[in-house]
C-alpha cells in the first residue's frame, strides 16, 4: 500500500535540506509544548470564565491566522430543498433524505448534497451522525446498493441514531489545481489572503451549513449533532467543532498531522510533507512551518481543548504510524486540563491503551484499532458506545 511504501523513507521538497521521516520513538526530538492555559500575556488561566472570554478565542484566532485560515463572517442567504425522499428505506427502518443545501453570497452559489437516513423506530427527534467525506462517493450511497464499512449507514440505524453524509468536493474539490472551485468562489478575500481558508477550512465550514439545515429538520435533534471525519476528514471534523460550538461531539479517526497527533513531536508525517503534497489543505502562513515545528505558537492538544467541554473522539489504527497513534494520546491527554474546568473528568489511562483496547466513554474517548488506515465497523461500533455515553 501506498502509506506502507511511503513508512519506509520520504522527503520533503518544499526545503534544501532532505528529511527522513521518523517512526522511532527513541528519535523524537526534545520538545515543549505551548502552555493552553496560559495566555498570550502570561496569565494564568485557572477558570471557565477567563479560559471562555480570554484564553479560547486567543487560541481559535492563532489557529485561524497560523494554519486553517479564517472562515467567511456572512453569507447572504441559505436555503434547502428535499430532492429525494424514500419513509420505508432499508426494508422499512428508516427515512432516506436526500437533501440540496443552497448557499449564496456576491451572486454565487455552492451546492451541498446532504445524504440523510433518519430512524423509523425512535420516538422524537433522533441524533444524527454527520460525516465529512474524503473517500469516493459510493461509500455514502443513498441506495444501498453499494455498502461499505466506511459508512455502515444499516448498523447506525439499528442503533437508534441517524446518520448523513455529504462530500468534500461539493465544498473545495481536493486537488491543488481545482480546490477554489467552490465556496472560496464566493469569497475571493480568502483566497487571496495569507490568512484565509483553503480546502479543509471550507470542509469544516460546510459541515456548519449542513448543521443550519439540522436546525430546520424537525426530525433531527440539532442539539446532539456528532460531526465524524477520517484522515483529512478528521482534520476537518476536528476544526469544524472547534469552531462551531453547535456541535455537540467531535470523531476524529486517523487524522495524524494538523489532526489530532502532536507537531512537535515530528514523527511520521510533518508540517514539511503535509505543505508539500497538499499545498491547498492550509493557509499560506503554515508553510513558515516546514522543518520549523517549535515555532508554532500552538499545537494539537489546544486544538483538542477548543472542543472541550464537549464529548471528543480521536483514534488511531496500529499500522497507520504515519498518522502517529502515541501523539494523538498524548495530545487528548495534554487537553484534560481544559476539560477539568468543567468538572469533566477523563477516563483515559495515564499511558496509551493496548491495540484493541478502546476507551469509548465521554467526555474523551480513545481506541488504537489492529489494522490499517481505514474506517471500519469496529470504529463505528465504539462511535455508538460513545454517544450512548452521554446519554445520545
Amino acid at each position: 500500500m501506498l502509506r506502507t511504501v511511503l513508512a519506509l523513507f520520504l522527503f520533503t521538497t518544499s526545503s534544501t535540506v532532505t528529511i527522513a521521516q521518523n517512526y522511532d520513538e527513541s528519535k523524537v526530538p526534545s520538545y515543549v509544548l505551548p502552555e493552553v492555559l496560559k495566555t498570550v500575556s502570561g496569565k494564568e488561566v485557572r477558570d471557565r470564565k477567563t479560559w471562555e472570554a480570554t484564553r479560547r478565542p486567543e487560541i481559535l484566532r492563532l489557529f485561524e491566522d497560523h494554519i486553517y485560515g479564517r472562515m467567511p463572517a456572512a453569507f447572504d442567504s441559505i436555503s434547502h430543498s428535499i430532492t429525494n425522499e424514500n419513509r420505508k428505506a432499508m426494508g422499512g427502518n428508516a427515512t432516506l433524505k436526500e437533501v440540496a443545501i443552497l448557499v449564496y453570497k456576491n451572486s454565487k452559489s455552492v451546492r451541498i448534497n446532504l445524504v440523510l437516513f433518519i430512524p423509523n423506530k425512535r420516538k422524537g427527534k433522533s441524533p444524527v451522525f454527520v460525516l465529512i467525506n474524503n473517500r469516493g462517493q459510493e461509500n455514502t450511497d443513498a441506495t444501498r446498493q453499494t455498502k461499505s464499512e466506511f459508512w455502515p449507514a444499516e448498523m447506525v440505524i439499528d442503533s437508534g441514531y441517524a446518520i448523513a453524509a455529504f462530500h468534500v468536493s461539493d465544498l473545495a474539490p481536493d486537488k491543488k489545481e481545482t480546490y477554489m472551485n467552490g465556496v472560496l468562489r464566493m469569497y475571493p478575500e480568502l483566497l487571496e489572503a495569507d490568512n484565509g481558508m483553503k480546502a479543509i477550512g471550507a470542509w469544516a465550514w460546510g459541515a456548519s451549513r449542513v448543521l443550519d439545515y439540522f436546525e430546520k429538520d424537525a426530525q433531527i435533534d440539532a442539539k446532539k449533532v456528532i460531526v465524524v471525519g477520517h484522515s483529512r476528514g478528521g482534520k476537518a471534523s476536528l476544526w469544524a467543532a472547534a469552531q462551531d460550538q453547535r456541535f455537540a461531539a467531535c470523531v476524529t479517526n486517523c487524522s495524524g498531522n494538523t489532526g489530532a497527533a502532536l507537531a512537535r513531536r515530528q514523527f511520521g508525517e510533518r508540517i514539511a510533507r503535509i505543505n508539500d503534497t497538499f499545498p491547498h489543505w492550509f493557509n499560506n502562513n503554515y508553510k513558515k512551518f516546514n522543518n520549523n515545528e517549535n515555532e508554532l505558537p500552538v499545537d494539537q492538544h489546544m486544538l483538542i481543548s477548543l472542543i472541550a467541554p464537549r464529548p471528543i473522539y480521536a483514534t488511531n489504527a496500529s499500522k497507520d504510524l504515519w498518522a502517529d497513534p502515541t501523539g494523538t494520546y498524548l495530545a487528548m491527554k495534554h487537553a484534560e486540563k481544559v476539560y477539568a474546568l468543567y468538572g469533566k473528568k477523563s477516563k483515559l489511562p495515564a499511558t496509551p491503551p493496548g491495540i484493541n483496547q478502546p476507551f469509548p466513554k465521554a467526555p474523551m474517548a480513545y481506541h488504537n484499532r489492529e489494522g490499517e488506515h481505514n474506517m471500519k465497523v469496529y470504529d463505528w461500533t465504539n462511535f455508538i458506545r460513545f454517544a450512548k455515553s452521554f446519554n445520545f
